[in-house]
């Protein structure tokens, strides 16, 4: 395999940098949809299982509810038979147990009328919170389905051309040299704009836009060896990387620039 010069290695990963660059415009075009989206999602999740859980509550509430009104009727008619038994007691003994039967029963019903109360007082509540939730569910479902719309029509538009850029820095990446790839997509993942070769522009670095020192610009230009950026650490390229030659031009104007600030 044919070892590749430093400015072919260099205009490599700028070629690199112009593919991955137009995918992140791609991205960066969805914006924080895509985000959105999954966030709303998740929402929504929890949202259902809440409403889910507050319905069942509310249900067995009911229940609850309904068992204490069973509860009094079943009080009731027993007082009702009780107090008919009244009438042909024997003795003391049978009216007094009698008594306390109906006095029991008596009680009974005021438990049952208490839990019944608190029990509707709860369901009041629960059903509040529970109407709260349905009508933000479906706020966020309406919410959710038109940025899914959107960011459909989104990826309808970029698709094709994404893909299309996709395989082209898969391409590309095989070209690359192991360790160069490894430095390319550590420096790419430090920087939101994923900017990891940077052309040298006005005599400062595209990315952060610090001054590189003239003698660091001539170094760049004659593509000897790969030169970072010592500010933020990007790979720097020249203005003139995807030509085949070196500019001599360029290289005259910088060395003058050089020993200019030497003198």
């Amino acid at each position: 395999m044919v070892e590749l010069t430093v400015a072919e290695k260099l205009r490599q990963l700028y070629e690199l940098q112009q593919i991955d660059s137009q995918i992140d415009e791609i991205q960066i075009l969805k914006g924080e949809l895509p985000i959105e989206v999954s966030d709303l999602e998740d929402e929504i999740v929890g949202l259902q299982t809440r409403v889910n859980k507050l319905d069942a509550a509310v249900k067995e509430m009911h229940g609850e509810a309904s068992r204490h009104q069973a509860n009094i009727e079943h009080a009731n008619m027993l007082i009702e038979r009780y107090q008919s038994q009244l009438d042909n007691v024997k003795n003391n003994r049978e009216f007094e147990a009698l008594t306390k039967e109906l006095e029991l029963q008596r009680l009974e019903i005021q438990l049952s009328e208490k839990k019944i109360r608190q029990a509707r007082t709860e369901t009041e509540a629960k059903e509040e919170t529970l109407v709260a939730a349905k009508e933000r569910m479906s706020k966020r479902s309406a919410e959710l389905d038109a940025k899914r719309v959107e960011l459909q029509q989104i990826i309808e538009k970029t698709e094709k051309e994404e893909e299309k850029l996709r395989k082209k820095s898969d391409k590309a990446r095989k070209g690359v040299e192991e360790r160069l790839m490894r430095a390319y997509d550590k420096i790419r993942g430090s920087y939101r704009n994923g900017l990891a070769v940077a052309k040298v522009s006005r005599n400062s670095c595209g990315g952060c836009f610090n001054k590189i020192p003239p003698q660091m610009q001539l170094e760049i230009a004659m593509r000897k060896k790969i030169m970072a950026c010592e500010h933020c650490g990007r790979i720097l390229v020249d203005d003139f990387i995807l030509q085949d030659h070196v500019q001599p031009v360029m290289l005259e104007e910088t060395v003058r620039v050089a020993e200019e600030l030497e003198d």
